[in-house]
């Protein structure tokens, strides 16, 4: 494995996690008395749908390539069009999130009560989350259309494997500390996946 496979795809495992790394505090913060195998399902869920998104991306990808020889090209400026896209979402999302606390603290304090109690997490409404979360890891295959079929596999685990202990340290921290990462989260995760973009475009296309 590349020094620079590895380093790319523990960063683009960082950005993805972010969306599942708030949920995770969410997660964690209606439910105090969690436990530990509660929280690997659920990290392990987010995880999973990490692990198959790039990977189906890798393959839509690929395939269109071969097919279609024209399609090679504009790749690069694929992948920039979706990170960007992606990374201004996060971005977007975590401003807006902490903009909405300062400006509801005041009243959520105002209405808390017996049914503020958080409906319990099923099997189905995780289903959701995992695929809410991972979506745009569908797109992230295009970033990784360069790669051969074991370096895409190995690129999508890192992906899923940082997603797991994102998720599990969300979990944690949404026990103990409530939803004071999460919009900072969104906006580290943006940042970091436009960077990505940028990066992918520029080796396309200069080099």
């Amino acid at each position: 494995m590349s020094t620079e496979l590895l380093i790319t795809s523990v960063l683009l495992g960082v950005g993805l996690a972010m969306d599942a790394f708030s949920v995770s505090i969410a997660n964690g913060l209606a439910d105090s008395e969690m436990n530990k195998g509660r929280m690997l399902s659920i990290a392990g869920t987010f995880a999973g749908f990490q692990f198959m998104m790039p990977m189906l991306g890798w393959l839509l990808v690929t395939e269109a390539a071969k097919v279609f020889k024209w399609f090679s090209p504009l790749i690069p400026w694929i992948a920039l069009v979706l990170l960007l896209i992606i990374g201004g979402g996060l971005l977007k999302d975590g401003i807006v999130e902490l903009r909405g606390k300062k400006q509801g603290s005041d009243e959520e304090t105002a209405s808390d009560g017996d049914d503020h109690a958080p409906a319990k997490l099923t099997f189905w409404a995780l289903m959701m989350q995992g695929v809410a979360t991972s979506i745009d890891a569908l797109s992230v295959g295009f970033t990784t259309a360069h790669y051969n079929s074991l370096q895409a596999l190995l690129s999508s685990l890192i992906i899923g494997v940082v997603t797991l202990f994102i998720c599990l340290a969300g979990l944690r921290i949404g026990r103990k500390l409530g939803e004071l990462l999460a919009g900072r989260a969104s906006i580290l995760g943006g940042l970091i996946l436009i960077g990505i973009g940028i990066e992918i475009w520029a080796k396309g296309v200069f080099f």
